[in-house]
């Protein structure tokens, strides 16, 4: 797939995660923000670097490489697992694992991924959790709030 078709199709998702997520309301007010944050801020960071990749390849004649549609399936999986462990493992540590294992998937170092995947956790927790008040869980690392 080439960049500029990923980066037209991440336009295209952002758009509708923007449309469907516009109307979410709760039904008593819990929460400043409201359950719209999550899925408005996700999709203006989609859209954001789906704009870059059609800005950036814009002029490219060049086809992309093929689909990896093993490991594009083992990612599908791993996006699964972590939905199934967020509320145990907590957001935190879920994310890690998941930056971590998605990271490798694609050829990153273990040790960078690492750091990454904890920077991720804690900077994403800190914005939705403290800064947007999103409540999120903490799993294992409930005592910390």
């Amino acid at each position: 797939m080439s960049d500029r078709l990923l980066g037209f199709c991440a336009l295209i998702f952002a758009g509708l995660m923007a449309w469907f997520g516009h109307d979410l309301q709760a039904p008593f007010a819990y929460e400043p923000v409201g359950p719209r944050a999550f899925p408005m801020l996700i999709a203006l960071i989609i859209a954001l670097c789906g704009a870059w990749l059609l800005y950036k390849n814009w002029n490219k004649p060049r086809r992309g490489e093929a689909i990896d549609w093993p490991r594009l399936m083992l990612m599908v999986v791993y996006i699964f697992i972590y939905a199934l462990l967020f509320e145990t493992l907590g957001f935190i540590i879920a994310t890690a694992i998941i930056t971590v294992v998605i990271g490798r998937l694609f050829g990153g170092p273990w040790i960078k991924m690492t750091i990454a995947g904890i920077v991720m956790g804690v900077l994403f927790f800190l914005l939705f959790d403290r800064a947007l008040d999103v409540v999120l869980p903490l799993g294992p690392l409930e005592f910390l709030s």
